[in-house]
Formats: C-alpha cells, structure tokens, sequence
C-alpha cells in the first residue's frame, strides 16, 4: 500500500488506525496505534517516539540491569520509530487497520545498533558493497491448542488440548479437523500483501506450519514478525491458542527452517552461477555455527529441541537434501541455496538472517574450503554438535571474533546480557521437574 492509497482511504472512512510496530529483542512487536489523521499528519514526517526500555527488558518486560544503551541511571529517555513506508500493508483481521514496521533511531538520526533490525540493516549493506543481495523464506512451525491464552494461563499450561490428536504430518484429514483456523491465517495474510504457498500439518500433537513465497531478506524477516503475531491475534478472536516455543513437550519441537540464497545487482543467483562463493559462504556457516547460535537459538527451551532423531539437528554438518544435518543445501540451477535447520520457532528472524550473513562473509574473506557433503545419519556422526545449553552458546559468543568484528561490540555485550538476564531468571526459579523429582523422594 502507498502513501496515496493510505490518504484515499483515510478520506472514505475505511481506515481509522495505523500500527507503527519496531521488533524487539526477541522479535515481538512492539509500538503504537495512532490515529490515522495523526500518522499522516506528524508521524510519516517526524517519527513516533518509544521508551528506549523496550531494547532492555525481559520478556516479561520488567526493567533489567547491564544495558549499556537504557537504563534507570540514564533516565530511560526515548528513542524514535522512524516508519518504513515501504512496509505499510492492511491489516483485515483487525478492521480499519493498516501498519507499518519502523526502524529505530535516535533522535539525532542515528541507528540504535542494537536493534535487530538495524542489525540485519547493516549485515545487508556489507553485501551489497560487493553487489549481492540476500533472498530468504522462513518455515515457521506452530502448535494449536483449543484451550484460550487466558484458560491457558489459568491452567499453568498443563493439561492443554491440543487441536490433533495424533501425528498429522502431511495428512489432509488431520489438517482438515483445523482448518477453518489455517485457512483464515492463510488468507488473511494473503490479503496482507504476504504471498502465502501453503500449510500443512506436522508431527506433534496440534503442531501445523504456513509457508510464505522467499524473497528479499529484509522483507522475509518483517513479514515473518507480522505474520506470527497476526497468526496469535487470528487465534485468540477464534478462542484458540498458538504456541511459538521450540520445545513445548517432549515430543518434537518446533523449526524455523531458514532457505537462504544470494543473486547479484543484476538479479543472477550468485550460488548457481558461482560455486567457489557457494562453497565458501556454506564453509563460513559451519566455521561459525557455534559462535553464532545465540543469534539462532536465543532462548534456554531452544536447547531442549536438538534432540536425536528428532528432525532438530544436532551435528554442525552440510549434505544434499539431508535432513540429518545442520545445514541442507536443496534446488538447482536458480534455486539453489542452504537451508539452515538449526533455528526453532522462538528465533528472531533478523538476528538469525544477520548471523547466517556474517557466518557467509567470513567463511568468503578467509577463502574457506568447505568440507567434503556428509552422507547417512549425521545425528550419529563425530561432526562438532550444536551447543548443549544456553550458557555454552553465551560463552562462545562472548568470545567469538567473528561476532565482534561483524556487529560491534555494543551489539554483543548487548546480546550477552540478554542470554544472562534469562540463565539468571531460570536459575533461580524453582520448576515443577524439581518438585516432582524430589518433593516426596529426596
């Protein structure tokens, strides 16, 4: 939607609010709805102003400590969301309603660098530099439950139902028993300006994915945000729930498969046309995979997903349409490109694109031979293994060259102290495991 069309509904009575929305560390949506007289009026030209806290918060939004950028010593000023006019679209499934994503800036105009959308901002500018142009499709798994977020939330998230009951992998019948839900998810998102492919049902209980059309690497990462939050407010107006978390239970967790490919300023796919760039760009992603994985698996529950045989990788490891590896190269000719299998539903789209981009750089600025494709069962290989738990991935990244080099320092101190405030709130929580396991016996 432009600008234009914008005014000319405003005029007619068909639209009465805009969402100004930024993502946020973990890659929720944050921001405003502002009247639509006042967006056009002040906020196209001059921004909306936000409380800087929401780059350094938890996610229960409480005000932490360790963020060099916002704190209560620095008074907890505001910075400013500068919309992205090119990301205005209609929202049908809140009615009169447009939105837009906005960068986030200081009031000087300067980036804040530990946006994540500045932060893939500026891993797509290293590329073009020498004239490539990142392109990327996410796979996002979801599981439904027929209990509402409020039931949920009174239930302690114990003793859901999930909206299938069995294995519906592929299976129309089973998808079938949902789809009036898939099918306005759909819809509505195609109506959105998202070009949708298709659903199908998956392996847990309940557990279904939408897949979107690929395409610029930005653009793939705001609709991967607008979509997962729209699919949550889809499902709460139907009295249902979604979950996004990588390891609801212990049967399979959810993916957010990454397909990840480059063209050049001509539009020519660059990993078909030019092997040697492939094989070192596909060389730097297992390089730096362990270095990287907070950017891939930020939360503590995204560790308990990489389990054997489970479809989650476990082994830093590339085959041919294997997906027993971290990394599964698929297509031919034009559509030949990586998939990268480690991220789980919980990732930030825009940190894990700007990670698997600096991974590329690097393994292509060092001239990186790749390794020899593994063949059979990677889950049972000698190949490194993705990191076990989340303050293992924290100390390789802390450490990690390669990180600090590609984002800065501020972005990784940053990103650390997101990863300690979590392994700080989970190691003093007693859970329900401990009181099972030793309420009675120990």
């Amino acid at each position: 939607m432009t600008i234009e069309e914008l005014r000319d509904l405003a005029a007619k009575g068909d639209v009465d609010t805009v969402v100004v929305a930024m993502a946020d560390m973990q890659g929720r949506l944050q921001g405003k709805r502002l009247t639509v007289r006042h967006f056009l009026d002040e906020v196209v030209e001059h921004g909306a102003e936000a409380c800087n806290y929401l780059l350094a918060v938890d996610v229960d939004m409480n005000t932490v400590a360790g963020y060099g950028m916002s704190s209560w010593e620095g008074g907890y000023g505001d910075f400013v969301l500068k919309p992205d006019l090119e990301t205005l679209r209609p929202i049908p499934w809140l009615p009169g309603t447009v939105m837009l994503m906005a960068d986030v800036v200081w009031e000087d105009g300067r980036d804040v660098v530990a946006s994540p959308r500045q932060i893939l901002r500026r891993q797509l500018a290293r590329l073009a530099e020498r004239g490539w142009h990142a392109y990327a499709g996410t796979e996002l798994e979801f599981i439904v439950f027929r209990d509402t977020y409020e039931d949920a939330w009174r239930k302690g998230y114990r003793d859901l139902t999930p909206a299938n009951l069995y294995n519906v992998d592929y299976s129309l019948l089973g998808t079938a028993r949902i789809e009036p839900l898939l099918r306005r998810i759909r819809n509505s998102m195609d109506a959105a300006g998202m070009q949708v492919e298709d659903s199908k049902g998956e392996c847990n209980l309940g557990q279904h994915e939408v897949n979107f059309r690929f395409g610029p690497a930005l653009h793939a990462a705001d609709k991967h945000v607008i979509y997962k939050n729209g699919a949550k407010e889809i499902a709460a107006q139907e009295g249902v729930s979604i979950t996004y978390m990588a390891k609801f239970d212990e049967r399979e967790g959810s993916s957010c498969h990454i397909h990840f490919s480059l063209r050049d300023d001509d539009g020519n796919p660059v990993f078909a046309d030019d092997e040697k760039t492939f094989r070192s760009f596909l060389a730097g992603q297992i390089a730096c995979m362990r270095e990287l994985t907070p950017f891939f698996a930020p939360n503590i529950n995204s560790y308990k997903r990489f389990a054997v045989a489970s479809f989650a990788p476990t082994a830093i490891a590339w085959g041919h349409d294997n997906r027993t590896c971290a990394l599964r190269v698929v297509g031919h000719g034009p559509s030949k490109r990586f998939e990268n299998r480690i991220p789980g539903a919980d990732v930030n789209p825009y940190l894990a694109l700007a990670a698997i981009i600096a991974g590329g750089l690097h393994g292509v600025d060092q001239g990186l031979e790749l390794e020899p494709e593994f063949t059979g069962n990677a889950y049972e290989s000698d190949k490194p293994r993705v990191p076990r738990t989340l303050l293992e991935a924290r100390d390789e990244f802390a450490a990690s060259k390669v990180a600090r080099e590609a984002f800065g320092d501020e972005v990784v101190d940053h990103y650390v102290n997101m990863v300690e405030v979590e392994l700080e709130a989970f190691n003093t929580t007693v859970t329900d495991w401990e009181r099972y396991r030793g309420f009675e016996r120990l």
